[in-house]
């Protein structure tokens, strides 16, 4: 049987193939209870991913959407990436506890860090990579392990969700792949959970991103703008900042 994150995830590539989908098809293609879909469907509703109709559920959305490896995302908009880490890392002070989440932003952002007292924790396998051969007795460096995800290099699931939920932070530091009015998106259940993890235990919140991430759209909303402390963002036309800045007080 599928778990929770993996049947959610199932729902929403039928919705997103078919269009529209009655419960009976959810129920017959998983081999679920009729009011396991029916309660799905309200959960996906409420992360603004679908919409229930009589008897079954339509896409709110208009796109197929193809997640891109990391190693593509490495040299898409690579300045832009460049600009945003060199913003980011003035944003770390000696002796902080931060987290990294995955995305090649983000890597940048680890290449660029060179403090001498640091606690860093990751889930991304290149991030931990970089990081590592810059650990001493007072920069540390720890690897979060779990299911390991081939796109993004990166571990999620339940064994990293558990060790994260006791953990707190300074700061986060993350990325996505879109951004649409007020929320983040990215592409799977099980990143989006173990982010939503770190961001919730985490004093200050920052977002990395490119403007050619805004008024786009991917798989999964899972957090919003207004909850960040801040979105640190490559220099931009104001038309673009204007959509970021209703919703979030600090734009970098």
């Amino acid at each position: 049987m599928l778990s929770k994150n993996k049947r959610l995830e199932a729902i929403t590539k039928i919705v997103e193939q078919k269009g529209t989908v009655r419960v009976s098809e959810i129920v017959t293609s998983l081999n679920v209870s009729d009011m396991t879909v029916r309660r799905d469907f309200t959960e996906l509703e409420e992360l603004g991913i679908l919409k229930r109709t009589h008897g079954g559920a339509k896409s709110k959305n208009t796109f197929q959407y193809k997640e891109l490896s990391h190693e593509d995302k490495y040299v898409l908009n690579i300045e832009k990436k460049r600009e945003i880490a060199l913003k980011a890392v003035k944003l770390l002070e000696e002796g902080d506890t931060i987290f990294l989440g995955p995305g090649t932003t983000v890597e940048l952002l680890a290449k660029e860090i060179n403090l001498k007292s640091l606690r860093v924790l990751t889930n991304c396998l290149p991030i931990f990579e970089i990081l590592s051969e810059k650990k001493s007795e007072t920069f540390n460096v720890f690897l979060v392990g779990g299911e390991f995800r081939k796109m993004t290099k990166s571990f999620v699931g339940e064994i990293a969700n558990m060790t994260l939920k006791n953990m707190n932070f300074n700061k986060m530091f993350f990325s996505c792949n879109a951004i649409k009015e007020n929320y983040i998106m990215t592409s799977t259940f099980e990143e989006s959970y173990t982010q939503e993890i770190v961001l919730n235990n985490s004093e200050e919140k920052y977002l990395l991103v490119d403007d050619s991430k805004i008024e786009k759209k991917d798989f999964i909303n899972f957090y919003t703008l207004d909850k960040l402390t801040g979105i640190v963002i490559n220099s931009t036309e104001q038309e673009i900042l204007n959509k970021i800045e209703k919703y979030v007080n600090l734009v970098i």
